[in-house]
């Protein structure tokens, strides 16, 4: 695994939890919006990564990499699998009469947004974006020094 490597697994790593924030303040946005521009209310999103990984290999070229003594290192970093809509949670009735999304009970139909769990996964996709940064500036200061030994 050389620098350069580490580079591009740092990078993934801060692309993709920059993504994963933007949707989980997309659901923040969202959290009260009881009609889309489809009629019905906004469904909560989730965010899926996947290793980021060259072509696909056989189960044995990639168990004798792992074994290999200078390759220990399968991945190249991480990619987004994917954006979900949640349809496992269940969305929140309201009872408001007044309201012009009330049913014929009066309730209405609110997104399936917990505010505090988005807040979880807002503080574990920064804490993340910040340790792939904190990497990222490590193997930079490697590098320099390692460019300074060289110099002198």
């Amino acid at each position: 695994m050389g620098i350069f490597d580490s580079f591009s697994i740092n990078s993934s790593g801060l692309t993709a939890q920059r993504f994963r924030m933007d949707v989980i303040a997309e659901n923040v946005a969202n959290a009260n919006t009881t009609r889309t521009a489809d009629g019905t209310p906004y469904k909560r999103k989730v965010v899926t990564f996947q290793e980021r990984s060259n072509p696909v290999a056989s189960f044995n070229s990639v168990l004798m990499n792992t074994q290999s003594k200078y390759n220990r290192f399968v991945g190249s970093g991480v990619k987004v699998g994917g954006v979900y809509t949640d349809d496992h949670t269940e969305m929140n009735m309201v009872y408001d009469p007044s309201h012009p999304d009330a049913d014929e009970n009066g309730y209405v139909t609110y997104p399936n947004v917990n505010i505090v769990t988005e807040m979880t996964n807002l503080i574990d996709a920064s804490r993340a974006y910040e340790a792939n940064s904190t990497a990222f500036s490590a193997t930079k200061s490697m590098a320099l020094n390692g460019l300074n030994i060289g110099k002198s």
